[in-house]
């Protein structure tokens, strides 16, 4: 198996060496005198890599920024992957695994005191104002009033996934929204984060503002203006497309052929789930120009990601997620800012944990030792980084419960038992709770169509299995750090 530090030769530039973390950030530790980078975060639902190219503004961050084409996340479920952004911890840590239920959703996150680990109370001590807009987690319901500690704007919906008829939480209070055009969720939010940019320069204060969307979430309900756009558009077929693999575990082997009615659906699905981003990358133009407008371009940092991918048809799986592979568990990011390099991309692993410690670090604060994840400044700013990572951690509960769950998998759409995962730089590891394993050379075969665990060596395997149960049982950067690496 290659070793991923083989790969950092190619990164340009001087070793970065503070990315391990240190004291907790509530410790408040800043940067010296000079303007404090502003950050602006935009958090899309269930977004897959293949919507990207329908996003010209998105399009336009990859050529003037730096995209992170291996970046993966904790699991691919709302809940667990959002738990894991805000506090920088894996699933084993924060206590989230589902959505909903003992393990899961907003009560979970509460009961496991995870508000405090988020990275707005320690910007907000650093002087950032922070502000939180759109989809927080699963369960949150506005008509409670509760606004975390540490956002000074929280305008926060419930159940937002129709895009229109909802409620929003704007800083304690209940507002309504209704089905008229300019109630479109989206559009809603697009022109409270230009609001939330107008008066943190007022208040002369540098700032952080999440805006997170429920697009394109099923049902992914496009804007009205969007609604007849890209009529006869078709979702891609890449070689996975209604193929099951070789030697597939037995959850998959149920998987019956696509049928016609299933692949026109497939397709009507893509089809929305492309118009509902258009308002998406609308409000990022918008917020592109406003930063322009008021003269902070230079001076903030402009992320997009999303919290997990998506599969349509992929192995045989009708359009959902929560599986172990690439479709679901790779996620897109892009990052525009000051001295990030235009049209380049970063070869190392990354995962939705180093986000948490990323924002810090930018806004000059250190990372908090507890933070599972590392920053990624120093890739995002073109540096060497020594010592990097070879593996990334994917845990996944099977739910126990469906009610009330968006995200609630019927067995045809992926819905595999619990499992425990690795991905390395040219592999994908899967241990499943039934004793089952799968294996794929992601180089050889990128599309996860042939499993070698049959074949593979004992010693490999044993490898294999070293490193997945050391990173499901790391606590903190420097265990998780040390954990990341292949243990032999």
């Amino acid at each position: 198996m290659a070793v991923i530090a083989t790969l950092l030769t190619s990164c340009l530039g001087k070793t970065d060496t503070a990315q391990t973390g240190g004291s907790d950030a509530s410790a408040g530790g800043t940067a010296p005198d000079g303007d404090k980078p502003n950050i602006v975060y935009v958090l899309t639902d269930d977004l897959s890599s293949n919507l990207m190219q329908y996003m010209p503004q998105v399009k336009e961050m990859e050529k003037s920024g730096t995209s992170f084409p291996h970046l993966f996340t904790t699991d691919s479920l709302c809940c667990p992957s959002r738990s894991s952004i805000f506090t920088g911890q894996h699933p084993h840590n924060t206590g989230v695994f589902t959505n909903n239920g003992v393990d899961g959703g907003y009560g979970a996150f509460m009961k496991n005191d995870n508000e405090g680990k988020a990275f707005a109370p320690a910007l907000r001590h650093a002087g950032y104002r922070t502000g939180f807009m759109g989809k927080y987690l699963n369960g949150y319901r506005p008509k409670d009033e509760h606004v975390p500690p540490g956002w000074d704007e929280w305008d926060v919906a419930g159940d937002g996934y129709r895009n229109f008829d909802y409620e929003l939480n704007e800083n304690g209070e209940v507002k309504p929204y209704g089905d008229d055009p300019q109630d479109y969720l989206t559009d809603v939010l697009s022109k409270k984060a230009t609001s939330f940019i107008d008066s943190s320069v007022k208040a002369d204060k540098p700032f952080m503002l999440t805006v997170a969307t429920f697009a394109p979430h099923a049902p992914a309900t496009p804007a009205p203006r969007h609604a007849d756009e890209f009529p006869t558009l078709k979702a891609p077929r890449t070689p996975a497309y209604g193929r099951t693999s070789e030697s597939p575990p037995r959850w998959q082997r149920i998987l019956t052929p696509l049928t016609a009615k299933d692949e026109k659906q497939i397709d009507r699905k893509f089809r929305q789930r492309v118009r509902s981003v258009q308002a998406v990358d609308e409000m990022i133009g918008r917020l592109k120009s406003r930063l322009k407008e008021k003269g902070l371009a230079d001076n903030t940092y402009l992320v997009f990601g999303s919290d997990n991918g998506f599969h349509m048809g992929e192995h045989r799986l009708r359009p959902g997620k929560q599986t172990p592979y690439d479709t679901d568990i790779r996620v897109p990011m892009v990052v525009t800012g000051p001295d990030v390099p235009a049209g380049e991309t970063v070869s190392q692993l990354a995962e939705n944990i180093d986000l948490n410690p990323t924002f810090l670090e930018l806004a000059g604060v250190k990372p908090s030792s507890t933070a599972d994840g590392r920053s990624l400044s120093g890739l995002l700013h073109g540096r060497r980084v020594d010592d990097w990572r070879d593996a990334v951690l994917i845990e996944h509960h099977h739910a126990r419960s469906k009610k009330n769950d968006p995200d609630a998998a019927p067995d045809d759409a992926g819905n595999p038992p619990s499992y425990e995962a690795i991905r390395t730089a040219d592999a994908l590891y899967v241990e499943y709770d039934n004793g089952e394993r799968e294996y794929y050379d992601t180089q050889a075969d990128p599309y996860q169509l042939k499993n070698l665990d049959p074949s593979l060596p004992a010693d490999q395997r044993a490898s294999l299995h070293k490193t997945l149960s050391a990173l499901k049982n790391c606590k903190g950067a420097e265990s998780c750090q040390a954990a990341a690496r292949v243990q032999k």
